[in-house]
């Protein structure tokens, strides 16, 4: 037989790490937490595996007995809060635990009530807690975070510790691990405790707990077999699995609804009983919205009478779905399946064992069966099949002691919660919305307010100062910071992998090209002046020739013929622009110099004319800027829209005359 990959526990658990960004896969719709003892932080030595595991199973038996009070009535969603000892040698030992919450949010966020409960109650611990989303405590809190913390660097930051939520630094740690987060929280517990405007969103959040776990509680009367009510009356926390079996039927499990071979053994005759059920707001909406048809051999009484008719339809769902439940737990013990069988085989699919074989193929149901038999063969088998049969095993139990329905029959039963929030959701959810839309206005607000508190600050130092104080080199130092910056949805930034690869040009061909356009076009003809204005164009036009050898080539091996091109062609542009205007309006480097010496002749100022010196590119970028900022005369242009762009404001002269 074809051996799968190796079964490793770990990597088939779902909660196989203690970090929310290490785990490949997270199951939907649940919540993780970990609980560190300062303890566990002490280098290992002899016997400090075992004094820590003591010490764990002592902390876990103290928490469980802190919580009760908050848990003994409350109903859980799909399981309830659970905790267990972790001491995976490749992690710190701790106290772990995950809880489905599903469609019930409710149950997520009392889960952290409880743990920070658990932080306020023990001092010397740190508590982790995350969900599929990630961190989603810094979720709620988000208009008010720090700039620098995202979800890339959230890793191993953000705990529960003495009742507050604490932020590791970034200044102080920059790329954390667990252990060094650990130690700094313990150490410098101060220095990482968040914001009060953080605080104050998470814990308000929570504020309501565990009052509003009470409320989440709905109390109503239905009308079921007397074995549904026997069971209930042992685990009333069985209704979860019950509805859970019910809104996530499908058509193999309504066949043993159809049956109700183990809750309605007696068919018609069996004795039906009104009894009282507590069970979460959720479950009761996941219940009576749903349009279920009764089975043809589950009683069901006369319409007429709407009250007990809605009791009946709710009691024959809540059988229903323990029937689903009982016999498709019992189907997956037997097999061993489940979510683990599930994590096993997608693990398969992922490491490429079926090879890309169609499902149903033969080849592909050969690997699969293969793949069943080594899984039925592991250690998680008998786990997962001790896991699923449980709740069988307990049904079992109860329904085998004696009961019957007098049992049940003359008692007291209070009425049914009120269900008007089922249809008043509508007012719940615009005033969440409203909430979040007024947390987002301030959080706008507050950066404009900002924004414009830098900007009236920035145009109040600069009208304080004197305007001869003023420095124009700023201007050009500004300008080159702005040109060699790009800009992206952050706004203008370098960036750090632009192309530094330098043009590729071949100067040779190039120089060659272009003194074969000169000899071609009459390159002596171009000293006239009046020629040049005459027909002068910017652009050279190389599309008047199409056959090359109408160009001059130049002599091979002439070695001073690139030379003298270059001193002619750049002789010829300098007289060309001896002819213009254009050399005039900029400033060159030694003409400020000559500008404040007195002694200078006119001699030295018509030699100055000959003599063509390097452009002061900084000195004529900050005349053309005030130039062009003298002629808006106060007025908006683009001088002052580049230069506040650039972050500076010049004060006009004119202003206030």
């Amino acid at each position: 037989m074809e051996k799968p990959p190796e079964l490793n526990p770990s990597s088939s658990s779902t909660f196989s790490s203690i970090s929310p960004q290490k785990s490949s896969r997270l199951p939907d719709d649940t919540v993780f937490y970990a609980i560190f003892s300062d303890s566990s932080l002490n280098p290992s030595s002899a016997g400090a595996g075992a004094s820590n595991a003591a010490s764990l199973q002592s902390l876990h038996i103290q928490i469980l007995q802190t919580l009760s009070p908050f848990t003994a009535d409350y109903i859980w969603q799909h399981e309830p809060f659970a905790l267990s000892v972790s001491s995976a040698p490749d992690h710190l030992p701790h106290l772990r635990g995950k809880l489905r919450y599903g469609d019930n949010l409710d149950d997520e966020w009392f889960v952290v009530f409880l743990l920070f409960e658990v932080s306020r109650t023990f001092p010397d611990l740190s508590v982790r807690v995350w969900d599929t989303d990630g961190e989603f405590l810094l979720i709620e809190a988000a208009f008010h975070l720090p700039r620098w913390l995202n979800p890339d660097n959230s890793l191993n930051r953000v705990f529960i510790r003495r009742g507050d939520l604490h932020i590791i630094p970034k200044d102080r740690l920059p790329s954390p691990s667990l252990d060094d987060s650990l130690k700094f929280i313990a150490n410098f517990g101060e220095e990482s405790r968040a914001s009060e405007s953080v605080q104050a969103v998470v814990k308000n959040r929570i504020s309501e707990y565990p009052e509003k776990a009470r409320k989440n509680v709905h109390r109503v009367r239905v009308r079921v077999p007397a074995s549904v009510a026997q069971v209930l009356k042992h685990e009333p926390c069985l209704i979860s699995l019950a509805v859970e079996g019910f809104y996530d039927r499908d058509i193999d499990t309504m066949k043993s609804a159809a049956k109700m071979e183990k809750f309605l053994m007696k068919g018609k005759e069996e004795e039906f009983v009104r009894v009282s059920v507590r069970m979460s707001r959720a479950m009761y909406a996941q219940l009576v919205q749903q349009t279920f048809q009764a089975p043809r051999c589950y009683p069901m009484p006369s319409r007429s009478d709407s009250q007990a008719y809605l009791e009946a339809e709710l009691g024959m769902k809540i059988a229903c779905g323990f029937e689903m439940m009982y016999q498709q737990r019992r189907k997956d013990g037997l097999e061993g399946k489940g979510g683990t069988w599930e994590a096993f085989r997608e693990s398969l699919e992922r490491s490429g064992y079926f090879e890309g074989l169609l499902p149903g193929s033969q080849e592909y149901r050969r690997l699969m069966q293969n793949a069943e038999e080594y899984f039925r063969s592991s250690s998680l088998f008998s786990r997962t099949s001790e896991m699923m049969s449980a709740p069988v095993r307990r049904i079992d139990e109860i329904l085998a002691l004696p009961y019957s329905a007098d049992d049940f029959n003359g008692q007291e039963l209070p009425p049914s919660d009120n269900d008007s929030w089922l249809y008043d959701g509508e007012d719940d959810l615009n005033s969440a919305l409203s909430e979040r839309q007024r947390e987002l206005e301030l959080y706008d607000a507050k950066h404009k307010n900002k924004q414009k508190l830098k900007v009236q600050q920035d145009a109040t130092e600069l009208s304080s100062t004197n305007v001869d104080e003023f420095d124009p080199s700023e201007i050009a130092k500004t300008m080159k910071a702005f040109v060699h910056k790009v800009s992206s949805y952050k706004g203008a930034e370098v960036s750090e992998n632009r192309n530094l690869k330098e043009v590729d040009l071949d100067v040779d061909r190039f120089i060659k090209d272009m003194e074969s356009i000169m000899n071609h076009q009459g390159f002596e003809d171009i000293a006239s002046g009046d020629e040049i204005e005459e027909g002068s164009s910017s652009d050279l036009d190389f599309e008047d020739s199409e056959d090359d050898s109408d160009f001059e080539e130049p002599s091979e091996g002439n070695d001073e013929g690139d030379d003298t091109f270059m001193q002619s062609y750049s002789d010829a542009l300098n007289r060309e622009l001896n002819t213009t205007t254009l050399g005039k309006s900029f400033v060159r480097a030694k003409e400020q110099t000559s500008q404040k010496d007195e002694g200078t002749s006119s001699n030295t100022a018509a030699a100055m004319d000959e003599d063509f010196t390097p452009v002061d590119a900084d000195v004529n970028l900050v005349k053309s800027f005030l130039d062009s900022f003298s002629s808006q005369e106060g007025l908006p242009g683009p001088a002052s829209n580049l230069l506040g762009l650039m972050g500076l404001q010049l004060q006009d002269a004119n202003k206030g005359k």
